[in-house]
This record gives structure tokens, C-alpha cells and sequence, in this order.
């Protein structure tokens, strides 16, 4: 299974530092170059789509996340028709495969005039990321014992205090978790980033495809744009790790 994963990330690789006549002969020879790394980022968009996701991923992040700790707080310690009717409209609207929300999305986002804007690619994800991790931070919180917490509205604390100062850093491996997969999700995410975007916000998942043309593949130049768009991806991984295998285990 091993070989299976890391053997397709190894071609890519390999492809990336070969010249572009070698490609096709990637398994023999020796010659070896960094000119497709250089080559790709010379390209104006390429640096832009870099920002765009670096920046869309980020936003989606910190705004899903300020909405999603309080919404799982909300599902594990409040029963009542309120949090049973929000429970379920995340649930429900999980349920649904977020491939079908694309067209009226793509019409709503037009009619709103946020069509090609940071803002109409920042929402989607966003409703996203609050239906999924919802449900998710309910379990982090869900495995925290409350008994603190009552204690702190012993000694006066107010629900929003015991939240703020016993519930939220017992909690900090889960946040961080999910702040991982928050960003690793919307910095990989494809086809919303190719429906809801133009020439002004391309993200770097489009702009990759954009090697293909009508006159062939540029696999050098692609290659390389895919090690460099993985390059982020694995740096949050390994620092990180520690705070994903903690969170998860909550």
C-alpha cells in the first residue's frame, strides 16, 4: 500500500527535474534540471494563483473555524429544539453531495454580482467546512468532562468565561486539527475553484490544468507546479502532526 501512495509522488517528482525532452524517457539517464521549477514560476498567473490559494485557504480557515468552535460547543452542551433543529440541517445538508451545489452556486454567486471574487469562492467553502466540522468539534468537546466547567460557575464564571478559560485551551488539539484540514482541504479543493473563478482569482489547482492544451502536455511544467503546490501542504503536516494525532484522538 506503501509503494501504491509513494510511487506515483516519485514519478511526479522525477518528471519535474527532467528537461522537457525527457520526459517520456523519465526512467533512464541521467540528465537533471531545475529549469521547469523556474520556468513555472516565471509565468505571472502562476505566482498569482499561489496567492490566491494560500490566501482563499487561510480566510476559509480562521472564518469557518471562529463559526464552527462555537456551533460544536453549542451541539455538546445545549439540548433543546435549537441546537436539535441545527444539528440536523448540518447533517442534512452534509448528507448532500456538495458536487450538486455547484450550478445554482455558480447562478447565485452571478446574480450576487461575487462571481470571480474572493468573497463568492470564500463563502462556498466556508458552508463547507461549518457543515462538516461542526460535527466534529461536537465529538471534541463531547470527550472533554464538563465537570471544569462547572466549577468555574462556581467561582462566577459565566457560561462565555467557562468557555473562554477551561473549554476552548482543553480543546486546542482538536482546533488545530481541524485548522489543518480546513487549510489542506480548500488549498486542494478543485472544483469549486473552476467554476466560481475567472482570470481574477484563478487558484493554483486550475492554473495546473491549464498545461493542458490543445497542442499537447506540458508534464515538465506541470510536475513542477504540483511539487512546489505540495511543498506547503507537507511543511503544515510534519510541524503538525503532533497536534492532528492528539486532536483525532480526542
Amino acid at each position: 500500500m506503501t509503494l501504491l501512495l509513494v510511487l506515483p509522488v516519485a514519478w511526479m517528482v522525477l518528471t519535474a527535474i527532467r528537461p522537457a525532452s525527457g520526459v517520456f524517457y523519465v526512467h533512464r539517464g541521467t540528465e537533471f534540471t531545475l529549469g521547469n521549477f523556474a520556468e513555472a514560476l516565471a509565468k505571472p498567473e502562476m505566482k498569482e494563483a499561489f496567492v490566491n490559494s494560500a490566501l482563499i485557504a487561510t480566510l476559509a480557515t480562521v472564518f469557518s473555524l471562529a463559526v464552527t468552535i462555537t456551533s460544536g460547543y453549542m451541539l455538546s452542551r445545549f439540548s433543546g429544539a435549537a441546537s436539535n433543529l441545527w444539528f440536523g440541517l448540518i447533517y442534512l445538508f452534509r448528507c448532500i453531495p456538495y458536487i450538486s451545489w455547484v450550478i445554482p452556486l455558480y447562478l447565485l454567486t452571478q446574480w450576487m454580482g461575487i462571481l470571480d471574487t474572493y468573497l463568492g469562492l470564500l463563502l462556498p467553502h466556508i458552508a463547507i467546512h461549518i457543515c462538516f466540522f461542526s460535527w466534529i468539534m461536537k465529538g471534541f468537546f463531547d470527550g472533554i468532562e464538563p465537570e471544569a466547567e462547572y466549577a468555574a460557575y462556581i467561582d462566577g464564571c459565566s457560561r462565555w468565561g467557562a468557555f473562554i478559560r477551561i473549554a476552548l485551551p482543553m480543546a486546542t488539539p482538536g482546533i488545530v486539527a481541524l485548522f489543518i484540514l480546513s487549510w489542506l482541504y480548500t488549498w486542494n479543493e478543485f472544483l469549486f475553484a473552476l467554476i466560481l473563478t475567472g482570470s481574477r482569482t484563478t487558484m493554483l489547482t486550475v492554473r495546473m490544468a491549464q498545461f493542458v492544451h490543445e497542442t499537447g502536455i506540458e508534464w515538465h511544467l506541470m510536475s513542477a507546479t504540483a511539487v512546489m503546490a505540495i511543498g506547503p501542504a507537507l511543511i503544515v503536516t510534519l510541524f503538525a502532526q503532533e497536534y492532528v494525532v492528539k486532536g483525532l484522538k480526542i
